[in-house]
């Protein structure tokens, strides 16, 4: 009970980031409750798992910074410094405690303060013969010396006589160690002297992970200069640190400077790089509060970055999150006058979609996709704009869908740019399953027709493979009539279905994915994302989900559609004239075409009789009012003009 209320006593007053955390205490009539900070013994902390020699090197350096306070600084001798008195916290810092037995150099230890007898072996050679030690650290030091021992070993110490086994012993820690159980007191090194040696270039103390925590703690003292550096090569350190130091030290010291000083989009990378190595609900409570908030910088360096990780970021950012948050400072990149911002942007939308309310992805979303499709003066642009509207056509509501599908569409097959023309038809293709029959036949198959004296080979062909799938669409429903129904009924009921299309669709599907999506620039025996597997003759091949795959694309690479069709920033072409800011006023032009196919010879000579007919009108109207004008008498009269 002494030791006890002793530990309790000296642990409240001593305060240092190396010793142990007092946080309360309780005492009864048979025992003394000592509350601290969560720790783990050191002996159980090293055998739970293997850790590298950097990550035991920065504990063994605490340790000795400790032991210079007390022995320096707090002119106090530790007395039992081993295994047993160092705890372990979950960032991996040593903690130095069972302090009962510390007293002053110049007040030796009472008998009821001395060491329990479990502890006398850990006690120096001078103790045995009853002689005071010559320096007031050489009993801490010796107890250094078997901590050393203890940690690299494994084990706690039996007998003394095994500190001469130094087998285990880094060799850069040998000659250190060999002072440190010296058997003369008065050899024994200062713990100053002990950092002072070991801290130097390429000594123990000196590796990659100590001098990046040592710069943590001095953080604040450093120049904006000297943090942007050090966040910046961090990012290629953190493979060789361990998980629960990147987790649980860097990680909230680099938020908490980053709080009080920012550090922009260097900040980013070492982010990111941590927050794989958390669970949803940590990086929920770590990084996304962080990205949010430089969602709404003004530095494009740091958009970029955030728009570049949004595949990553979106599974662990919450819906109302998206919504309220992070699309009203996204949406700007729309129109933002770089080509980079404004194409990541689009991508952007590809992985948001599904969690976009319906004004942000059907109004917003849709409008500004309208203006870079018809507007911008990229031509990748344009076309990744066609192939992302293609790929969320699944979350916009069938309204909305019906409506301005076919539009867009037809748009991007009038483009001036050839891969903005073929995304135009492979997005058709892609998305069938949404077309009614009447749709189908008067509006979608006269604008494929067009492309087929397309001036661009890639155009033509694609044109015609598409056509082909489609025709086989309706001449399955000219066999069986009652189909229709049957498709316009599914048609009406598909809300935001992700996948497999529906029971009808499903041939049509697998017919354009085993004819159409056949590239002729990339030649390779693997399958695409919408290619049918090999089946056997009487199993009909799986419909692919056509919303998850490159339209026109076989290349088995990881990359998308957006990188491998269309190059970033590699083209630069002329604005299309021919385009108006929404898309509905296109479907004027369509039903023009589509009228122009389904005539025959004779309704030539028909328009050209109808246009005689509306210049004589036009012409006798004006005459009208010529007369009208003659027949006024008088001077006019100023500033009474009827409204």
């Amino acid at each position: 009970m002494d030791l006890a209320r002793a530990a309790v006593k000296k642990l409240k007053t001593l305060r240092h980031p190396c010793v142990l955390t007092f946080m309360d205490s309780l005492e009864n009539e048979r025992l003394v409750y000592l509350v601290t900070e969560p720790v783990t013994p050191l002996m159980c902390w090293l055998r739970q798992n293997t850790h590298p020699t950097p990550a035991l090197a920065w504990g063994l350096l605490q340790i000795t910074k400790a032991l210079a306070f007390l022995n320096n600084e707090g002119g106090l001798t530790h007395h039992t410094v081993n295994s047993i008195s160092v705890f372990v916290t979950q960032a991996g810092d040593w903690k130095l405690s069972g302090v009962e037995c510390c007293s002053s150099v110049a007040t030796p230890p009472t008998p009821g303060s001395r060491p329990v007898p479990a502890l006398q072996v850990y006690s120096p050679p001078e103790a045995s013969t009853n002689s005071s030690a010559v320096n007031k650290w050489s009993s801490d030091m010796w107890g250094l010396g078997c901590l050393v021992w203890e940690t690299f070993n494994t084990t706690t110490l039996t007998e003394s006589t095994t500190l001469r086994d130094t087998t285990k012993i880094p060799p850069g820690l040998v000659e250190t160690y060999t002072r440190l159980v010296g058997a003369s007191s008065r050899c024994r090194p200062n713990p100053k002297d002990v950092l002072a040696t070991l801290t130097k270039k390429g000594a123990f103390f000196h590796n990659d992970l100590i001098l990046t925590l040592t710069f943590l703690e001095e953080l604040h003292i450093k120049d904006d200069t000297e943090k942007t550096r050090f966040v910046s090569d961090l990012s290629g350190k953190l493979d060789e640190f361990p998980d629960y130091i990147s987790k649980y030290k860097i990680l909230p010291s680099l938020l908490a400077a980053h709080s009080l000083s920012g550090f922009g989009a260097v900040i980013l990378g070492p982010l990111f790089k941590i927050g794989t190595l958390l669970n949803d609900c940590e990086y929920q409570q770590h990084i996304v509060p962080c990205v949010v908030t430089l969602f709404s910088s003004s530095d494009r360096n740091t958009r970029l970055k955030l728009l570049q990780q949004i595949p990553s970021l979106c599974q662990h950012i919450t819906t109302n999150t998206v919504n309220k948050e992070v699309f009203p400072h996204l949406v700007s990149g729309f129109v933002d006058t770089n080509a980079t911002i404004r194409e990541h942007t689009v991508k952007s939308i590809l992985y948001l979609a599904d969690k976009l309310n319906y004004n942000n992805l059907n109004i917003d979303v849709l409008n500004h996709f309208a203006r870079l499709q018809s507007r911008d003066d990229q031509g990748g642009i344009r076309t990744n704009t066609t192939v992302c509207l293609g790929k969320v056509a699944s979350h916009l509501h069938p309204d909305v869908r019906q409506k301005c599908l076919v539009s867009a569409f037809t748009r991007a097959t009038k483009d001036p740019f050839p891969p903005a023309r073929v995304a135009g038809v492979m997005a058709m293709a892609a998305t069938q399953q949404y077309y009614p029959i009447d749709v189908t036949a008067k509006r979608i198959l006269p604008t494929l027709c067009l492309l087929t004296v397309d001036s661009d080979n890639n155009v033509r062909e694609s044109a015609f493979k598409v056509i082909k799938g489609f025709l086989s669409k309706l001449e399955k429903v000219s066999q069986d009539p009652v189909l229709k129904e049957e498709m316009e009924r599914e048609i009406r009921n598909q809300s935001g279905v992700v996948g497999a299309p529906s029971s009808w669709a499903g041939w049509a599907v697998g017919a354009l994915a085993s004819k159409f999506y056949k590239s002729n620039i990339t030649h390779s025996t693997t399958h695409s994302k919408f290619e049918d597997p090999p089946t056997s003759p009487t199993t009909p091949p799986a419909p692919p989900a056509p919303t998850t795959g490159s339209w026109g694309q076989t290349s088995v690479d990881s990359k998308d559609f957006f990188d491998t069709l269309i190059p970033s920033q590699g083209y630069t072409t002329t604005t299309t004239t021919t385009t108006t800011e929404g898309w509905d006023d296109w479907e004027n032009d369509v039903k023009n075409i589509g009228g122009i196919g389904n005539s025959g010879l004779s309704d030539i000579g028909k328009t050209d009789d109808a246009k005689r007919e509306r210049e004589e009108r036009r012409a006798k109207r004006q005459k009208d009012i010529e007369a009208k004008r003659a027949m006024k008498t008088g001077p006019m009269k100023l500033a009474i003009r009827k409204q």
